[in-house]
């Protein structure tokens, strides 16, 4: 989480809904733009919002005198790099509160009396906040999994919600399940209520895993006024801004949150552009009335350059316990794909599991085929573990690959089962069958929301461990940076299955845009284009592998606006 890189940064203005004024050539750089016909140049000028000229220098000279340059220095410089899947809003919240699952530090309740001393301070600190958020690494499955108990000592007088590293668990104090109405009686959804940890009783423990846990986030949502989200939302963007993040696809969604980032546009302080996917973790959908018109509203009113809808996302399968959980049976999930994209929704699936990659894909090509052809655009997120069967049908259905690098490699890759010799992450195969990757963080899920690690670790595959979440039995990620995991030297895995670091940045830029529709608009420095680029640090081509992660941001521009900034010598 690199706090002084985000301290530091000077934000010059907005980016939405405002025309850039005037005329900026940057130059004298080393310019990746993401353009298969033409590579690399060395100058981009911008007009306004949008690129008008991309080329050498001296082609590029009679833009000195329309406005402002800005010297490169041989610096290398990429599109703006569009995070194809991340969770805006539980970003936000976290960001706001206390992470104590950094890459320098997991502090777990298997310390009970540094965790709750730690949970206790930031309640002193923070006496005006109505609700307490953190961040950590638990076990997710029983009997291990903590209880409210813990939390109860450390914040016994307000909620305290402290999510999972995964985003697929919370766990949360006595105050916090009498926010969300959560008591001895079962909830009202069996969906739900398969995921409450409960005693013989019936008395909750506090762990709520998978879809129960919606009930915990919207009790925390309606707690907290309009402006409040909205101050988080923006500062959540900025953030991003600072990894030289430009575009994302925000992955778990509902109407009233693509409402925050309208009213945001609209304000010109939307510094991200946004496509937004109706769903919440592990809640199976229902297409009831409200639902559809909730859709269609959606992607009636926000189908712009900086707020998208038209998007819908399923989870085939969680992620806790030992093994993640099944959320549908296969007849109910191909029902529901084939009526929304009846309708004309993208689809996008979460798949942890092989056996969940194949149904989902059984329900695609069945949609496919009832609905007959057009352009789709589906997506499975993840893509963990595909069969040699499956991964052809990747390319036959024209799936698009979400993947996240930083979430490889574990000593057992991101599988399940030691005895199964399915190879994970399946990257360098997928590209050669043709499949687009489109490449992401799923922040907060991995924290930071580092590229440039993610990059890394496409292109190494190295093998990471924490010592802090050792002790864990169930729901940690310990893949790249993420829980106080350290590489293993001269540990790697799977590595024929790594892709090139042009590769990767295209997964993140030309990959993710078309994954989001947004092709035509972002992705590559062309002319025409919106003018969303990154200035880099070092040259990340040519850079050892290993020190790739190194890399940042020190320019972020979004429609010709400068919105991060750190010193340029």
């Amino acid at each position: 989480m690199r706090p002084h890189l985000l301290l530091a940064a000077l934000f010059l203005g907005s980016a939405a809904a405002v025309a850039a004024p005037g005329t900026t050539l940057y130059a004298h750089g080393h310019v990746y733009t993401g353009n298969p016909a033409s590579p690399w140049a060395e100058a981009v000028a911008v007009e306004g919002a949008t690129i008008v000229a991309v080329g050498s220098d001296a082609a590029l000279g009679k833009y000195r005198s329309r406005g402002r340059t800005v010297d490169l220095k041989g610096r290398t410089v990429i599109p703006g790099l569009v995070d194809a899947h991340l969770h805006l809003l539980f970003g936000a919240l976290t960001l706001d509160g206390l992470n104590l699952s950094t890459p320098e530090r997991s502090l777990t309740p298997n310390e009970p009396e540094a965790f709750v001393a730690a949970l206790a301070a930031y309640a002193r600190q923070h006496p005006e906040k109505r609700v307490l958020i953190a961040r950590a690494d638990f076990s997710t499955a029983e009997p291990n999994a903590p209880d409210r108990a813990l939390l109860d000592r450390a914040v016994p007088d307000r909620p305290l919600v402290v999510h999972n590293a995964s985003e697929h668990a919370v766990w949360v104090n006595t105050k916090a399940l009498e926010l969300a109405g959560i008591t001895e009686a079962p909830l009202d959804s069996p969906a739900a209520e398969k995921g409450v940890f409960r005693n013989a009783s019936g008395r909750p423990s506090g762990m709520l895993l998978e879809g129960a846990q919606d009930r915990v986030h919207s009790a925390v949502l309606n707690l907290l006024g309009t402006e409040e989200k909205l101050e988080l939302v923006r500062r959540a963007t900025r953030y991003l801004n600072s990894f030289g993040i430009t575009s994302v696809v925000n992955a778990t969604g509902n109407l009233a949150e693509i409402e925050l980032y309208g009213t945001l546009r609209d304000r010109g302080e939307l510094t991200v552009r946004t496509r937004t996917a109706f769903g919440a973790v592990s809640v199976p959908h229902r297409l009831t009335p409200e639902f559809l018109a909730d859709l269609e509203t959606a992607r009636t009113r926000y189908h712009d350059d900086w707020v998208a809808a038209n998007l819908v996302k399923f989870f085939a399968d969680g992620s806790t316990g030992f093994i993640p959980p099944l959320v549908y049976r296969p007849a109910e999930y191909r029902a529901l794909v084939e009526e929304l994209d009846r309708r004309g929704f993208q689809l996008m699936t979460h798949a942890q599991r092989g056996d969940s990659v194949h149904m989902i894909l059984d329900a695609y090509e069945n949609a496919i085929a009832k609905n007959g052809p057009r352009e789709r655009r589906l997506r499975i997120e993840h893509s963990f573990l595909i069969s040699d069967e499956d991964i052809g049908r990747y390319a036959r259905l024209n799936v698009i690959a979400g993947i996240q690098p930083a979430f490889c490699c574990s000593e057992l890759g991101t599988g399940y089962d030691a005895k199964d010799p399915t190879v994970s992450d399946r990257w360098r195969t997928l590209l050669d069958r043709g499949v687009t990757l489109a490449l992401s963080s799923d922040w907060p899920c991995m924290w930071p929301p580092d590229p440039y690690l993610n990059i890394q670790q496409a292109v190494t595959r190295q093998a990471w461990k924490s010592p802090d979440t050792a002790v864990i039995d169930a729901g940690v990620f310990d893949g790249a940076g993420n829980g106080g995991a350290k590489p293993l030297a001269g540990q790697y895995y799977g590595q024929s299955e790594a892709i090139t670091v042009r590769e990767a940045i295209d997964g993140y830029t030309r990959g993710a845009a078309f994954a989001a529709y947004a092709e035509k608009l972002v992705g590559t420095l062309e002319v025409g284009k919106a003018a969303d680029l990154v200035v880099l640090s070092q040259d990340i081509f040519a850079v050892p592998a290993e020190r790739i992660g190194a890399t940042k941001a020190l320019l972020t521009v979004v429609g010709g606006r400068t919105v991060y900034e750190a010193a340029l010598h």
